[in-house]
């Protein structure tokens, strides 16, 4: 049986309805996962804008999902109200968020093929010419502008839906600071911008200097500079995009490289 992470311990900061398959396979390919969500991801602020959005989707040309969390906190309450239209396509960004969307049987019409991220779905040939086209896309309660201001440029006419919240959550950080002293942290791997921000929060002062001489895998370039403009001096983890499978070969590349030496 191949153990490509055996011996290697890895701080999984997911949110925590998120962390398992990816804890689970670490630990199937013989690493340790230390699981610290540093999101909580709660409903909205105001829980009448699904309903609202459900009574006129049959007006709307194209809906975007721009993340997992979009897609598990917007639809279900969507399809409680009524089934999706036929003709309105999806767009999603990224390969987890096309895998969350089939199941609850609809299929993304648009995903980026390689780089998962607004700038590869505005790549697409579809969304060159919007002129005239009404977007809704839904997300979190903040994020980036890139996406609607380009569609907008394009010709369309765009609207947030914001169906969740992004929280600091409430965590006790005493395990992983003395983990991280102790040297039994071998790499961390993190998702977002926000994601690291709500690290370094959480593990404050005491933690800062350990954090920062500890490797970090990321899932996008966008993090790599926000990183080091933190401080972080330790090797930068790129993985190809925040799937399990590409976060999984990322470790077990960066591993072998390590072991090696």
């Amino acid at each position: 049986m191949t153990v490509p992470l055996a011996g290697c311990s890895v701080l999984v900061t997911r949110p925590a309805h998120q962390a398992g398959a990816l804890a689970a396979a670490i630990e199937a390919g013989g690493g340790r996962a230390l699981r610290f969500p540093v999101l909580e991801i709660r409903g909205p602020s105001d829980p009448g804008v699904i309903p609202a959005l459900a009574e006129r989707l049959d007006t709307l040309d194209l809906v975007v999902f721009v993340s997992v969390n979009a897609i598990e906190r917007g639809l279900p309450p969507l399809l409680a109200c009524r089934d999706w239209p036929a003709h309105l396509p999806i767009a999603v960004i990224g390969r987890r968020s096309a895998e969350a969307l089939e199941a609850f049987g609809l299929h993304a019409r648009l995903c980026p093929p390689e780089r998962f991220d607004s700038e590869g779905l505005l790549a697409l040939e579809a969304l060159q010419d919007m002129r005239g086209r009404r977007v809704v896309i839904l997300r979190g309660d903040s994020g980036r502008e890139y996406l609607a201001d380009s569609l907008r440029a394009r010709g369309a006419d765009v609207e947030y839906v914001e169906c969740y919240r992004r929280v600091l959550p409430q965590a006790d950080p005493a395990p992983v600071l003395a983990a991280l002293e102790a040297g039994d942290i071998d790499i961390v791997q993190c998702n977002s911008v926000e994601s690291l921000q709500n690290l370094d929060t959480l593990l404050g002062e005491k933690g800062r200097a350990a954090l920062r001489r500890t490797p970090l895998l990321v899932v996008s370039e966008r993090m790599q500079p926000v990183a080091r403009d933190m401080g972080f001096a330790a090797p930068l983890v790129l993985a190809a995009n925040a799937t399990d499978a590409a976060v999984l070969a990322a470790l077990a590349e960066w591993w072998a490289g390590r072991r090696d030496r």
